[in-house]
């Protein structure tokens, strides 16, 4: 496995951070402006993002997108519609955005009127319908309505490989999602002041931040280890390499967005901070596609 990015990589993922920076919310009010929620759509859209994979994107440069994307609390659809992409392309002459159901529900349904789901080997197609209720107030959630259409048939290879490549992407936003947390906290700490000096230079808030980018670190590796994985080992072992690192950045996620809000003090428990919407974004993730121990081979420990 070779760590390095590539140029064309690089460049991916400098322009997926340079959107989330230039467009995604800077505030939890920027959340109900919708020129900019506009203006990102049209900027996503003309990224091409959404279809990496009929492109023939790697499983990396996929994962490359969802980080930067969580890091800036991008709030339009993409792992819905990437994965529906790689369960069945583009259709010839369909215009339909596509998302995918799980456990009933369409994910990451925003701007999506069609779903796709997987019951067994058989691919279904069917209609978004109205919104529900999240807890993530990024990403919108819809039921998933029929009638279901059949739409061929999934070898267990394809579907091992899909599932490595959905819980990877939900691994590389909770990674994303982190780093953001991280940020926040980190610049508080810095702006924050205490006794005459800013509250980073105490060694109790430093000593989480530092715990914090430690968990982080961590993540990164098995998370590259598992984008590397999806296209390069047998899907078998790429679907377990998946499952570990979503395990890990599952939980290293949640500790870290909880202690961003821990630096930020009593601001960091009031509704304008943006550090709740990082917590709830990563509490979505881990939901999504939710990984057991032992389904990773692993026992407790």
């Amino acid at each position: 496995m070779d760590v390095r990015l590539t140029s064309e990589q690089r460049q991916l993922r400098d322009a997926a951070a340079k959107l989330a920076d230039e467009l995604g919310p800077g505030s939890v009010l920027d959340l109900a402006d919708d020129k900019r929620g506009a203006r990102l759509e049209d900027a996503v859209a003309a990224t091409g993002f959404r279809d990496l994979r009929s492109d023939g994107a790697s499983g990396v440069e996929v994962a490359l997108v969802a980080e930067e994307f969580g890091r800036g609390l991008v709030d339009v659809a993409l792992l819905g519609p990437v994965l529906a992409d790689d369960l069945h392309g583009r259709p010839d002459g369909d215009t339909s955005r596509w998302t995918i159901a799980v456990e009933g529900n369409a994910i990451d349904a925003r701007g999506s009127g069609r779903v796709l789901k997987l019951e067994g080997g058989r691919l279904l197609a069917g209609s978004v319908g109205d919104s529900l209720p999240s807890a993530d107030l990024t990403r919108g959630t819809a039921a998933a309505v029929g009638p279901w259409e059949p739409r061929g048939d999934i070898s267990g290879a394809h579907r091992d490989r899909w599932q490595a490549l959905a819980l990877t992407v939900t691994c590389a936003d909770l990674v994303g999602t982190a780093r953001g947390a991280q940020r926040l906290a980190v610049e508080y700490a810095k702006m924050r002041a205490q006794y005459g000096n800013s509250i980073g230079s105490y060694q109790a808030v430093a000593h989480l931040l530092a715990e914090s980018e430690a968990l982080i670190e961590g993540s990164i590796s098995v998370l590259w280890h598992a984008a590397w994985a999806v296209d390069e080992l047998d899907p078998t072992e790429a679907l377990r390499a998946a499952r570990i690192a979503k395990i890990y950045a599952a939980r290293a996620t949640r500790t870290v967005c909880e202690t961003a809000i821990q630096v930020h003090g009593g601001i960091g428990n009031t509704w304008e901070c943006l550090a709740h919407v990082y917590l709830r974004r990563a509490l979505v993730s881990t939901e999504l596609f939710p990984v057991r121990l032992e389904e990773a081979g692993l026992g407790l420990s």
